[in-house]
């Protein structure tokens, strides 16, 4: 008897809350024209969108804020010719049935969008607006927007083999698969390439990437939407595969403000030349974010300056065969260094610039660098990997390391990383997604990197990758120059 006592009033009590927990919520359907919906959003805007191609789908909140139930007897698109939406898996706003959301409740609106060609070149506003009718005979509405974006299509139906090629800055270009140029391949300023999932370029001749700082060269996936509402799909590395320069003849590789984002590999240059080597030089560009190198030399010559290369799962360079100099560089390695899982691969424990000098019958390694800035969140960033490191040439002079001290013998006038350190060396090496504050190696104002770099060499890049100019005052490590 007891027992059934406890069950009547353990029942009493629980009837009594849910009755407190839904005391304010009705199902009955309201004739009050006053009330009203709220929506997520009065505008759903979706980011630039590749004609022929269909955005990701969005989705639209619409939410009663009202004690009473509310009723939508019908819902429909003022234009109709490029915005879809499918609400509660119909896909036909004419199939459309009553739709009853409950005080306190909510819907879920889909939108995508798909542009047809446009007669421009540029970006052009696509709108529509969706609109929302209720029985008590008020209509509320939300904008719909896209910019759409003519594109040139390369190897949709698979790999494509070309002798000479160029992108233009006319149009921007989407690689589907693997482009195989045999001759030389031409980038001009401004050239826009987006890269497909797994799609590579594969270069066998010549490269001529001549950007400038008002108009660079961009690879990156074609991804254009968000992974999540504060982290763009271009802040997740591995989307494609790289630009990869591969030779058996001594080719010339110039590459001038370009920008190589968020694949597995940035730029791999190696060749199988023995004697003459192919030679590559880089000004003004930037490599980040790629989940495994971000450049490769191999039995390549390379001169690299003003150059950022960033974030990547496994080294950030990685030299091996040839004469590799690097002067005003900024070489930081802090893949995945945020408090948000976005990454499809983990930062392996290697550190940012690894030289290998260890090959008996391969071209001997003699990397150099001047000016430049090599650190990371791990303890060690720079490995020399040779027999002897009293005989190793390379010369290590005006740079910010963290790294032991370098027993070499060209190593002078060098910033060492301390266990002690406090100032940062960036303004943010850390991503903090939701205060949409992204990575920034631009010095900060405290960082050991200001004022170390040796002035003689860098009279050689009299201006940084931001154009600004480093005369007539203490040059700074790296390829940025300190701005306030």
């Amino acid at each position: 008897m007891r027992t059934n006592k406890y069950i009547f009033i353990l029942s009493f009590f629980s009837f009594i809350l849910c009755h407190f927990l839904t005391g304010c919520r009705e199902y009955h359907v309201s004739d009050d024209p006053s009330l009203r919906l709220a929506f997520s959003s009065d505008t759903l805007s979706f980011d630039t969108v590749f004609t022929q191609q269909g955005s990701a789908t969005m989705t639209l909140m619409v939410y009663n804020p009202n004690a009473s139930a509310m009723e939508i007897d019908r819902i429909w698109l003022e234009k109709g010719n490029a915005f879809a939406v499918n609400i509660d898996g119909e896909a036909d706003l004419t199939r459309f049935k009553r739709m009853q959301i409950n005080g306190g409740d909510s819907a879920f609106v889909f939108v995508r969008v798909d542009i047809n060609p446009l007669n421009s070149n540029n970006p052009l506003l696509v709108s529509d607006r969706l609109y929302f009718h209720l029985a008590t005979g008020t209509t509320q509405d939300v904008v719909l927007e896209a910019y759409g974006q003519n594109v040139n299509r390369i190897g949709k139906k698979g790999r494509v083999f070309v002798n000479d090629f160029t992108f233009s800055d006319s149009l921007p270009y989407i690689v589907y698969d693997t482009l195989v140029v045999n001759g030389k391949l031409t980038m001009e300023a401004g050239a826009r390439i987006y890269m497909h999932n797994n799609a590579c370029i594969y270069a066998q001749g010549d490269l001529d990437a001549p950007g400038t700082l008002a108009k660079p060269i961009l690879i990156r996936g074609d991804r254009l939407d968000r992974l999540f509402d504060s982290v763009p799909y271009l802040y997740a590395g591995g989307g494609w595969n790289g630009v990869f320069l591969v030779s058996d003849k001594p080719q010339t590789y110039h590459l001038e403000h370009v920008e190589i984002l968020s694949g597995n590999t940035g730029l791999y240059c190696a060749s199988t030349c023995t004697q003459t080597l192919p030679t590559l030089t880089m000004d003004g560009c930037r490599i980040h974010n790629h989940t495994l190198y971000g450049i490769v030399l191999n039995h390549v010559n390379a001169c690299v300056t003003n150059t950022e290369i960033s974030n990547c799962g496994v080294y950030c360079v990685y030299c091996a065969g040839g004469e590799h100099v690097f002067v005003h560089s900024t070489i930081a390695s802090y893949f995945g260094y945020t408090n948000i899982r976005i990454q499809s691969a983990e930062k392996d424990e290697t550190a940012a610039v690894y030289i290998d000098n260890l090959s008996k019958k391969e071209p001997q390694t003699n990397a150099s660098f001047y000016n430049s800035i090599i650190t990371g969140y791990l303890t060690n960033q720079l490995v020399v990997a040779t027999p002897f490191d009293r005989y190793y040439p390379g010369v290590f002079k005006g740079n910010y390391l963290k790294t032991d001290t370098l027993n070499m013998p060209h190593s002078h006038a060098n910033t060492y990383w301390q266990k002690t350190d406090t100032m940062p060396v960036f303004r943010n090496d850390f991503y903090k997604y939701k205060e949409y504050v992204y990575y920034d190696f631009r010095l900060d104002s405290l960082s050991p990197a200001i004022g170390i770099a040796d002035s003689l060499k860098a009279l050689t890049c009299p201006m940084d990758r931001n154009g600004v100019s480093r005369e007539g005052i203490k040059p700074d490590a790296g390829c940025y120059q300190y701005q306030p």
